[in-house]
């Protein structure tokens, strides 16, 4: 968010961002990301940037935009009886992303419509004609999608030359009538992106984002902004496991799944407004510039990220006040890895009994188990979006399972031995093999709206002298470490692929590895029941603590660890005096594997014992 609110990066890849983490993707039609109206001028010859009437108010939703129509929905909503809802449908619902997108998919149209198209008129034919629907029908609020701000307009040209119908007045269904500024569809999603990112949107999306993604959208903040959809279209608007009649539950997940669903959401409090002096246009020429002025700060304007950073540290401050808070035993082996969406309420984890599971922790029961072959896995992590669980076995093959489809989506045969650690930042694979190997994986996913297989391009290998049982990334990405099975500690520069330093650190296995948060230092422990502190810049061990026992897993914050000793204990280190702080009774053998959320207030560990154990801090 800071770095949106500094100008760093530009609105399009913001509310990308967000979609993401409120679990919108491409790959879901329920769920598919949404993006707002932003141009409201779609009769003029020229597309004024300068002017404010130019833009839709982006602090309402779409259907409290018309006054006379709101009233009459609000009329409505009074005389309603409970639960009330102001609006009958949604802004974003599988029909409505194939309506924009039926020229591309016609397949998942027809899908939709039992083998047919729309009726013409209600195809989408005109950009101006569908924005005067979404501002006078008395049940379309739709938003656009993130097409409408991107590079391809395919979406809006019939290159299929599909019958998509006659309408009433004799007319043929063909491309999407553009307004009169737009010389052609790229003209127009390039004005809509310049659009998007203009002076005027940048100082009102924060309001937007209130609505769709903020304290706005539940509660009494969403009834006085005008913005209650159904209950149903809410996460947690319905208890599905209440429901015992399986052809009502099936019902209403159909429902749910059809008639939208509202993304999850981020923010209790108003977001911030963007707050960087100067906007960058996207202009091409002089004609489209935009005059741009500096936008007004409150000096007392704080980042979510500011106190993202504070939570950080007075978290980390109060570490010794961890306490365990639930454990289930859920696995018939020690748990390797584990892995936990975005919104905290799935688990996943792997064992060397070979399966992988889903734990939810609001219902604390196992929803799922899966099992790709008959050997351990190693670890697990999940994609960005939520929708896909990748997992590293001993068979030497790393599998990809479709949360949404609940099967096995995809496997990468990419080592001669087993897979021991897996890694993914910004669309790239790393993977630690006993074959003496770290491989870096490009993985390109099939196309929107498609079932087609991830492409896999081997973009470099590591290659060691014996097994690597350990690897991982700095925060910039740009730094790798890697852990062998005789103690050797390798730094790698990702971008060139080569070695910057390789040293003997540890007599014996290195279990883990990590980088400090500001990349300059790094910290491993292994078999000799040792940690040792690396200085990444010069490659030098400045610092070595021996423990009681081998620490086999470990988070740190550059000053203080958290590890799981060989015992089953949680022990908080001061790293600087080289001590044990606290410690804190949990498993009864080994912590193999440990999770710690963002705010680093939330652990969760997993045992040779079979448990996960959940550990909250408790100020």
């Amino acid at each position: 968010m800071l770095q949106w609110q500094r100008g760093h990066i530009s609105n399009y890849q913001y509310l990308l961002h967000l979609n993401n983490l409120a679990d919108r993707s491409c790959n879901d039609l329920s769920q598919y990301p949404v993006f707002p109206w932003i141009i409201a001028d779609y009769s003029s010859s020229e597309l004024d940037l300068t002017k404010p009437e130019t833009f839709r108010d982006l602090s309402k939703p779409i259907g409290a935009l018309n006054k006379e129509r709101l009233d009459r929905l609000l009329t409505r909503y009074q005389e309603m009886p409970e639960p009330k809802f102001m609006y009958g449908s949604h802004y974003s619902s599988p029909g409505y992303v194939l309506f924009y997108l039926v020229r591309v998919a016609p397949e998942y149209m027809l899908c939709l419509q039992n083998g047919k198209f729309d009726h013409a008129d209600r195809t989408f034919n005109s950009l101006a004609e569908t924005w005067k629907n979404c501002l006078d029908g008395a049940t379309d609020f739709k938003e656009l999608i993130p097409e409408f701000y991107e590079n391809d307009s395919s979406f809006l040209v019939n290159s299929l030359k599909l019958d998509l119908g006659k309408r009433q007045g004799g007319k043929m269904v063909d491309n999407v009538e553009l307004p009169p500024w737009a010389s052609g569809p790229d003209d127009f999603l390039w004005k809509s992106r310049e659009a998007l990112e203009s002076q005027y949107v940048s100082e009102h999306l924060h309001e937007w984002i209130d609505i769709i993604f903020g304290y706005k959208q539940k509660g009494s903040e969403a009834v006085a902004a005008q913005n209650v959809f159904h209950p149903l279209t809410y996460e947690g608007g319905v208890d599905l496991n209440s429901i015992m009649d399986p052809n009502e539950k099936v019902a209403l997940l159909t429902q749910i799944l059809e008639f939208g669903q509202t993304p999850k959401q981020l923010f209790t409090i108003p977001h911030p407004r963007r707050i960087m002096p100067k906007l960058k246009s996207l202009s091409r020429t002089s004609s489209h510039n935009v005059s741009i002025t500096e936008s007004p700060v409150s000096p007392n304007e704080e980042s979510f990220e500011d106190l993202t950073e504070e939570s950080i540290t007075l978290a980390w401050n109060n570490i010794t006040k961890l306490k365990l808070d639930e454990q289930y035993k859920i696995h018939k082996e020690a748990i390797t890895g584990i892995a936990v969406t975005c919104n905290g309420s799935s688990v996943f984890t792997t064992s060397q009994d070979s399966t992988l599971k889903m734990f939810s922790k609001e219902s604390k029961t196992i929803q799922r188990s899966v099992s790709f072959s008959n050997m351990a896995l190693s670890s697990c992590l999940i994609l960005p979006g939520d929708t896909t669980v990748v997992c590293s076995s001993w068979d030497n093959h790393i599998y990809f399972y479709s949360i949404a489809f609940g099967r096995q989506q995809d496997i990468l045969m990419g080592h001669d031995d087993a897979v021991s650690k897996i890694c993914w930042r910004d669309g790239r694979l790393y993977s630690a093999s006993w074959d003496s190997t770290v491989k870096v994986w490009h993985c390109a996913p099939g196309e929107t709206l498609s079932s087609k297989k991830h492409h896999f391009e081997l973009l470099a290998e590591l290659e060691h002298e014996v097994s690597v049982n350990t690897i991982n990334l700095n925060a910039a990405n740009t730094i790798l470490v890697s852990g062998t099975k005789e103690g050797t500690i390798s730094v790698w520069d990702v971008t060139t692929a080569t070695a910057l330093h390789q040293l003997p650190c540890h007599s014996g296995t290195v279990l883990d590895a990590a980088f400090s948060p500001d990349s300059r230092h790094l910290l491993s422990t292994g078999e000799d029941c040792c940690f040792k502190v690396i200085d990444v810049q010069t490659g030098m061990v400045i610092s070595s603590v021996t423990t009681d026992e081998p620490q086999r897993c470990f988070k740190w914050d550059g000053n203080t660890i958290l590890s799981g000793s060989q015992s089953g204990e949680l022990l908080i280190w001061d790293l600087l005096g080289g001590k044990v702080t606290e410690r804190l009774k949990g498993h009864t053998g080994a912590v193999m594997s440990m999770w710690m959320n963002e705010q680093c207030n939330s652990v969760i560990t997993g045992g040779e014992d079979k448990q996960i154990i959940f550990w909250k801090l408790q100020y």
